[in-house]
């Protein structure tokens, strides 16, 4: 893969991964549109991840050192939290072995992509326009997430693993649903990406670690590297917008965007 292109793909991974636009299927039409469609392109879009992931352990250091002193001597805060993402990080765990294969066999495609994107849209408006509050309405801080929470947003994390859905946008809106203000379900949806991204990426590496080492380690590297950076000012930079505003624009742009795909690939 020349540089130039896992340099694009990680510019990709760190804008989209934590903004409810799907990383997996802008990483998908990007490849499809750059001529990267092989098997390795498809691994190298799941483990380029493992930068995103490092965002967050940088971003969020202070909150999970503290919590992890707090563990041993059973502070509720600490507790509460890691049964949250342990509860939120199985259900996904579960379907995503199961429907592993299938999914890239048959849903890893400008298409599908393109429906999901739509269809992730209209509901980011849908649940926007039901739920009709500010995005500071409702819980607002991350204690406020029980492990039910953590359950609920866990298996709305589960229609993410169709790609163009986003991770994101399931997590935040399930998490909207639960009575979590937008910023606050933000903030637990990045904090389970740890989890869940980081299965995904390691599994992914061993699994696909064949077709893999057939790009070289530079161009992972690299894309890698680009990853962590852009998505560490994203995660900061989202946040703040959504203390202020809501996920309606982000749902107009997933229109926009999958409806442009399907005319392109029509």
């Amino acid at each position: 893969m020349p540089i130039l292109v896992a340099a694009l793909l990680g510019l990709v991974e760190g804008l989209t991964e934590y903004l409810p636009v799907s990383s997996t299927g802008h990483l998908i039409l990007a490849g499809h549109f750059l001529g990267e469609q092989g098997e390795a392109a498809k691994s190298f879009e799941i483990v380029i991840q493992l930068g995103a992931i490092l965002a967050v352990l940088v971003h969020y250091r202070a909150l999970l050192w503290q919590r992890a002193r707090e563990l041993p001597s059973g502070k509720p805060e600490a507790r509460r939290l890691l049964l949250a993402l342990v509860a939120g990080f199985i259900p996904t765990a579960i379907v995503g072995l199961v429907a592993r294969k299938w999914i890239k066999a048959h849903l890893f495609g400008a298409r599908p992509v393109a429906i999901a994107l739509i269809a992730g849209g209209i509901v980011m408006i849908a649940v926007e326009l039901i739920r009709g509050r500010k995005p500071d309405d409702g819980e607002t801080r991350l204690g406020d997430v029980t492990p039910l929470r953590g359950l609920l947003i866990g298996l709305g994390q589960c229609a993410s693993l169709i790609p163009g859905t986003s991770r994101s946008m399931a997590t935040i809106v399930t998490g909207q649903l639960t009575g979590l203000t937008t910023a606050t379900a933000a903030e637990f949806s990045f904090l389970l990406a740890l989890p869940t991204l980081g299965a995904a990426t390691l599994y992914e590496a061993y699994k696909g670690r064949h077709e893999l080492a057939t790009l070289g380690a530079l161009p992972m590297a690299v894309g890698m590297i680009v990853s962590f950076l852009v998505a560490w000012a994203v995660i900061a930079a989202f946040i703040a917008y959504l203390k202020r505003r809501g996920l309606v624009p982000f749902g107009l742009y997933r229109l926009v965007i999958g409806a442009l795909v399907l005319w392109l690939v029509r």
